[in-house]
């Protein structure tokens, strides 16, 4: 009887206790790599995580899901699975914070406090924020490889594809992974050629920046792409509206205010808007613009010294991708080590990030850099050239390090082993 309450009480998100050493908020990738690191730090019995979600998933696959490449089951495991052994899983919602009084509020009225909390909510996606979604999703010819829900609406588009516009999409807010909104752009320039349809195809990318990609080296080869394969990018378009029974887009020109341009299409691939996590926005811990306010050296709260934070849910002023999770999981397990031992943390953070743009179904630009948007790369060759060996990495191996190396707390990203490649030159 009492194993069968303690098992209850475990399943059923209610905590056994209401006080942590190390209280983490989130069960992503941030979350889960770092209530990994933390366990081996204080001990599996002082660490709790904060999660509501069943199932946990390996977003960065989603990209070939889309393209048909994988299947969607491939990406997902329990989150059971992935927390921690011994590690306390609390089944709930983040609602409040009070760090004042170092406690945590969730959405099953349950007070959680704390020594230490690590903040780690990722970010939300609003298609909402774009008329006509996400209620469009229920036609077809309409997908986004951003959500569980839709990224197979983007193969089924891709593969019953006739002839017309394919329309690919880019929000006017912060994303995490950059570069999949055109990732899918060249598989599906690969999909089409491989089916004998490209010629009835013409692709289109829209986006509301004024770049194809934030880091020149990487842009530069890019454009060659799109040159070469024949792809139509607009700069400066903005997504505001899909009207899926017509199959049109309504973009606004950002050059040119109150000027909108519909596009008829034949399939499209929507990247909704992001924003950072609703509980953050307004709380004590966040910054203007809602995002959690770190020192983005050593991953510290601004205001509040026991508080520290991760992820997509940062106002780290990098790209938000699962590589620069990994490099910030080294940092901040060594932040919290000094922090614990009464010490300044001394460890700083470069803003390292990583994008392996897919440019076709058997090649990758590996783009790697800093917070200066300076290449930081791990290999000693060029990069910025399509690699076959890079795209087996991206679509074969990452995802084994994702699963047995980054959430088990064991990797911190290629750092070292650049340092060993480049002869010890950055």
């Amino acid at each position: 009887i009492i194993l069968y309450v303690q098992r209850y009480i475990f399943i059923s998100g209610l905590a056994a206790k209401d006080h942590y050493k190390v209280l983490v908020l989130g069960g992503g990738s941030s979350g889960i790599t770092m209530a990994a690191r933390m366990k081996r730090k204080v001990g599996a019995q002082n660490v709790a995580i904060v999660e509501p979600s069943e199932v946990h998933y390996y977003q960065p696959i989603w990209t070939l899901v889309g393209a048909g490449a994988k299947s969607v089951a491939s990406s997902g495991r329990s989150t059971a699975s992935v927390i921690p052994s011994g590690v306390t899983w609390v089944k709930s919602k983040v609602a409040e914070f009070d760090p004042k009084n170092n406690t945590v509020h969730t959405d099953s009225g349950k007070k959680i406090s704390y020594d230490y909390l690590i903040v780690a909510l990722g970010l939300e996606l609003h298609y909402e924020k774009i008329k006509g979604l996400p209620e469009g999703f229920e036609h077809p010819k309409i997908g986004s490889n951003y959500s569980v829900k839709t990224v197979e609406k983007t193969w089924n588009a891709l593969k019953n594809f006739k002839e017309g516009n394919a329309l690919f999409t880019f929000p006017n807010t912060p994303v995490k992974c950059g570069g999949a909104p055109q990732k899918i752009m060249y598989l599906s320039d690969a999909f089409l050629r491989k089916t004998g349809k490209r010629s009835k195809a013409n692709i289109i990318y829209n986006t509301p920046l004024p770049k194809l990609f934030g880091v020149k080296k990487y842009a530069d080869a890019l454009w060659e792409i799109v040159k070469k394969r024949d792809l139509n990018i607009n700069l400066r378009h903005n997504l505001i509206e899909v009207r899926a029974d017509k199959q049109e887009a309504v973009f606004e020109n950002l050059d040119k205010p109150g000027e909108t341009e519909v596009y008829k299409y034949e399939m499209i691939h929507v990247t909704p808007p992001m924003g950072p996590p609703a509980v953050l926005k307004g709380s004590s811990l966040d910054d203007a613009a809602g995002w959690l306010d770190v020192n983005k050296n050593t991953l510290q709260h601004k205001t509040y010294a026991n508080v520290f934070g991760i992820g997509d849910c940062t106002n780290l002023p990098t790209a938000k991708t699962a590589a620069a999770v990994a490099a910030q999981s080294a940092v901040l397990d060594r932040t919290v080590s000094r922090i614990l031992k009464k010490q300044t943390p001394d460890k700083i953070y470069d803003g390292y990030t990583s994008c392996p743009l897919v440019t076709s179904y058997n090649t990758v630009i590996l783009a790697e850099f800093d917070y200066d948007g300076q290449p930081l790369e791990t290999f000693p060759v060029d990069q910025s050239k399509e690699s076959r060996v890079m795209y087996h990495m991206k679509a074969d191996f990452m995802p084994l390090l994702y699963w047995h190396g980054l959430l088990k707390g064991l990797w911190g990203g290629p750092g070292p082993y650049r340092t060993i490649m480049h002869l010890g030159m950055k």
